[in-house]
């Protein structure tokens, strides 16, 4: 089975997102760069091409349906390990404004080599880690979207992700099946960190191959400047807790 072929129409149908056949080509050339780079380091578990195409390229644009991206101009993938959701949807919406953020620099040489062979203008790709990244200037409060997957629980992820968004701005979080202890956890420092409660969406992958959430906090207010703390401090203790 061609899976560009079954992406395409997938997309369209459930998540509105037309993608053309350059579009899904040049997905099919990054699933292959993926693979290729797996075999030198671990980027993902993931290799199976109907897996890749599902759990990786279509959970990345599952935000596009309920914010509007082709209106999006900046937009910072906080953890992106391979490239997700950052790549997908930058392939998705070209006019993208995309900094890719990891804090192992294999993976931001991976991601670099990447980018190039995919021909992909507009890409920034940064080694760092999030808590000293966002208190640069040139990154601070100045995204349209900040996207996280699966990188953190969400009250350690909000700090590091909340201050990069603009006021005015949106933090998606992709996330797993069960989210509810979790996003309660997350609501005080949230709004600490400048953030509106937290909204939540449940869905479903297609192929029967699992539940997800996103999890979508407008930005309200600046972020105060203590935070984000020091490196590891997040994780350590997270502010909900403090």
């Amino acid at each position: 089975m061609d899976y560009r072929e079954w992406l395409g129409e997938t997309a369209r149908e459930l998540l509105r997102v037309p993608l053309n056949t350059e579009q899904l080509d040049l997905l099919y050339r990054y699933y292959r760069l993926l693979v290729e780079g797996n075999k030198k380091m671990n980027l993902t578990a993931i290799t199976d091409e109907k897996a890749v195409f599902v759990k990786h390229f279509f959970d990345s644009l599952t935000p596009a349906p309920h914010l509007s991206f082709s209106e999006v101009d900046s937009l910072i993938d906080v953890g992106t390990g391979a490239g997700f959701p950052g790549i997908p949807l930058k392939i998705a919406y070209p006019h993208l404004r995309l900094v890719l953020l990891d804090s192992l620099n294999k993976r931001v040489t991976f991601l670099r080599e990447t980018v190039a062979q995919l021909g992909l203008h507009g890409v920034e790709c940064v080694h760092g880690r999030a808590e000293e990244v966002a208190r640069r200037p040139l990154f601070r409060e100045s995204f349209d979207v900040v996207t996280a997957r699966a990188v953190a629980k969400l009250n350690v992820l909000a700090e590091y992700c909340l201050p990069f968004v603009r006021v005015g701005g949106w933090f998606v979080a992709l996330k797993g099946a069960d989210i509810e202890e979790e996003v309660g956890q997350a609501r005080p420092g949230v709004r600490t960190l400048g953030g509106k409660a937290p909204d939540s969406i449940s869905l479903s992958l297609p192929e029967g191959m699992g539940k997800r959430h996103l999890i979508f906090v407008t930005k309200e207010r600046p972020t105060p400047k203590s935070y984000p703390r020091k490196v590891g401090t997040p994780v350590r203790n997270p502010l909900h807790s403090s």
